[in-house]
């Protein structure tokens, strides 16, 4: 029995790595998890005695279980019988494809990761970036929007800063969920999107499964007074106007909405802008129909070479922000108060009947909310000077008469009246900087004709 055993040093290793994994999980992982959920609680503790609504039950509800509840929802159910009907396809293939639509969507929403991590990276990277400025808000409004209510954000969408740039703004209120496109589904940026409350959507899918799972979990989450922030143009404006709206999301969150019956939803226009928008140029491209197609790789490079120049100009003591980043909040629409004045609106006891006449009138809203800032006013400038090359004095007199007419046309300025000359003048030097205008040694502007479409993305969103 005192025999010595000998065994292959790469067994002995193996067996030392199983004993460490053992140790680990059964010793340490469970008092990791025991501290990181005291942290968790905390953090909702604090936020929630500061935050105007409170993070809702089904935020902090365990992911399984949301998965769970909307693959087991009636109404998903009776479309994966219908889709068995219609396609001869064995309901356990579809209930197997609905679970993973499921998973694919439902967040992971983590108080932590929000409050403490991603309200500061979100507030770094856009005052990084940006001078960023809130052009209006009504306090007042706000504070009257029922705490237990539904509150939207019905935003315009500029860029993907949007996502950052709105977050930071409104994180001392509320924690946002929004949704967000198939690029996001990369390691490691999807799991934290999803830990920040984002749930992904296949754009333009086709599937009637999945958008009824989609169409579900919207529905579910807005029941349950989730705040949620919804682009009602669905995709990046690739021109500088708006989109005409898309329905999908508000039919979601509404198309069985009652007044009298179920929790208030508040939408809450908001509109956005930019002195720079960091995909300009992609995005125009974008609308010319015989550009060569860009890989995925390509963009990344892109990105990189971009973030190193910029990091050079800030060795270099050169670099500078990239203008204003602003939103102006406009009123906010109790939809209880909406139908009860316009019952034409509302189908008896199974509610509105059509968000069309409701997305218009809110991107009529949207209109008039988004914020004249200083490259789009100095871009419209440029563009309808009828000589050139133009003096600095004359553009910079049309531009400040191009602000006066749009404030009394009631457009938001983004720009301080107190620095209103300054501002404008930064923002022509930034167009040179980029090498869309021209300047001569006298100072005399010119516009190259490959520039007039990216000046007249600017300009367009004074009169989007």
């Amino acid at each position: 029995m005192a025999e010595t055993i000998t065994i292959p040093i790469w067994l002995f290793t193996a067996l030392v790595l199983i004993a460490l994994v053992a140790s680990v999980s059964w010793l340490l992982l469970p008092s990791i998890r025991i501290i990181l959920r005291r942290r968790v609680s905390r953090v909702i503790e604090d936020v929630n005695t500061r935050l105007q609504i409170e993070l809702r039950p089904f935020q902090l509800t365990r992911r399984q279980t949301l998965i769970d509840r909307l693959v087991h929802d009636p109404e998903v159910i009776a479309a994966i019988n219908e889709e068995a009907q219609s396609s001869g396809e064995a309901r356990e293939v579809l209930r197997t494809k609905v679970s993973r639509y499921a998973r694919e969507i439902v967040p992971a929403f983590n108080a932590y990761m929000y409050f403490r991590l991603g309200y500061w990276f979100a507030r770094g990277i856009a005052q990084r970036l940006y001078r960023v400025r809130i052009a209006q808000l009504d306090d007042k409004r706000f504070a009257e929007i029922d705490p237990d209510a539904t509150v939207v954000f019905v935003m315009n969408h500029r860029s993907n800063m949007d996502y950052v740039l709105v977050s930071c703004l409104v994180a001392e209120r509320t924690a946002l969920s929004y949704a967000v496109g198939e690029w996001a589904r990369i390691w490691p940026l999807q799991t934290l999107v999803k830990s920040m409350g984002g749930f992904f959507v296949r754009r333009n899918s086709r599937n009637s499964l999945y958008r009824k799972v989609l169409e579900r979990y919207v529905n579910m989450a807005s029941r349950e007074g989730v705040c949620q922030a919804v682009f009602i143009e669905g995709g990046l404006s690739k021109d500088g106007k708006l989109r005409p709206p898309k329905l999908g999301f508000l039919g979601y969150m509404l198309r069985d909405f009652v007044p009298q019956r179920d929790r208030d939803v508040v939408l809450v226009p908001v509109g956005i802008n930019y002195d720079r928008t960091l995909e300009d140029r992609t995005l125009l491209r974008g609308l010319d129909e015989n550009a060569e197609r860009r890989s995925a790789w390509f963009a990344i490079k892109t990105t990189i070479v971009f973030v190193l120049k910029n990091i050079r100009l800030m060795i270099g003591s050169r670099w500078r922000r990239l203008g204003y980043a602003s939103a102006a909040f406009g009123r906010p629409i109790s939809m209880r108060d909406y139908l009860n004045s316009h019952p034409e609106l509302v189908d008896a006891g199974r509610g509105l009947k059509d968000v069309e006449p409701l997305a218009n009138a809110l991107l009529d809203d949207l209109r008039g909310l988004i914020p004249v800032l200083p490259v789009a006013v100095v871009a419209r400038a440029l563009l309808q000077t009828s000589e050139y090359p133009a003096s600095e004095d004359a553009l910079l007199t049309h531009a400040k008469s191009i602000v006066s007419e749009s404030e009394s046309n009631g457009a938001v300025i983004g720009i301080p009246q107190t620095t209103q000359h300054f501002s404008l003048a930064t923002a022509l030097e930034m167009l040179v900087f980029r090498h869309i205008v021209d300047c001569d040694e006298d100072g005399r502007y010119t516009v190259p004709d490959e520039s007039k479409s990216i000046l007249a993305y600017y300009a367009n969103s004074l009169s989007a």
